[in-house]
């Protein structure tokens, strides 16, 4: 369901919007905001809801791992996009799970009329790795209906 009303979104966001994504945000156009659900460091796995304003986006990027590495989304308020290289774009809303696959290269985020929110972490694994790539360009993202 797209939402633009931040307040309204406020509402709907379960999990929380978290503190301004300062440590990633070069890798995102536009604003995001991180609230982790687990303790690094403390907990097996570092479980986060993060939240895009609308129009934005992750770069591109692909996870690494000779076993393991996975990323898992779960979309919890809001509309967005997930799209993996040299494929069509998937609307995202509520209630959806996506499971990304090591060396997929992909990018996701919030439709460019809704804020949006999902429950990122990645799968355990062995040497693995997160690799960063371009942003997704204005005029690709524009496209996107």
């Amino acid at each position: 369901m797209k939402i633009m009303n931040a307040e309204e979104f406020d509402k709907q966001n379960f999990f929380g919007k978290g503190q301004e994504n300062v440590h990633f945000a070069q890798y995102f156009v536009g604003d995001s905001y991180l609230n982790p659900l687990t303790k690094p460091g403390e907990d097996p796995v570092f479980i986060a809801n993060i939240t895009f304003e609308p129009g934005c986006r992750n770069n591109w990027h692909i996870h690494h791992g000779t076993k393991g590495g996975e990323q898992i989304i779960i979309c919890t308020a809001g509309s967005g996009w997930y799209q993996e290289e040299g494929k069509a774009p998937v609307s995202l809303e509520r209630g959806m799970v996506i499971t990304i696959p090591i060396g997929v290269k992909h990018w996701h985020g919030a439709k460019a009329d809704s804020w949006f929110s999902h429950i990122a972490f990645n799968v355990p694994g062995e040497e693995t790795s997160n690799e960063w790539c371009e942003p997704v360009s204005d005029k690709e993202y524009n496209r996107l209906k």
